[in-house]
């Protein structure tokens, strides 16, 4: 069964940080590129980071430049989303997705879709 799993979301104090995972299963993860996106309540899903096939280039939108790191360990099938500085802003459901793409660059749509993991920032 094809499916991405993430974990490691919860709720942190303003400043704190956290440690998203997405576990690939039923695929190959090095053939895809992989995305991070987040709902924030009342608002449309928007796209956080993501990463190429073997991590040779990534993006980040600019409210989390210098905060987030995106990484993945395409021999342990999983990839990482880290969040430092946490901001109330960053509050909403991330969303780890996947597209089979080889090229050096990210995609703009993906067609794997996890679960969702649930980020509040709260003091």
């Amino acid at each position: 069964q094809v499916q991405l799993v993430e974990s490691g979301g919860g709720l942190v104090q303003p400043g704190g940080s956290l440690r998203l995972s997405c576990a690939a299963s039923g695929f190959i993860l090095d053939h895809y590129a992989i995305g991070w996106f987040r709902q924030a309540p009342g608002k449309e899903r928007e796209v956080v980071s993501c990463i190429t096939r073997w991590g040779d280039a990534s993006y980040f939108i600019t409210a989390v430049k210098g905060r987030f790191t995106i990484s993945r360990d395409n021999a342990k099938a999983t990839a990482y989303l880290q969040m430092n500085s946490l901001e109330p802003e960053d509050t909403g459901v991330y969303y780890c997705s996947a597209l089979r793409h080889e090229a050096t660059y990210c995609p703009e749509n993906y067609d794997l879709w996890g679960q969702g993991t649930q980020v509040i920032v709260s003091s």
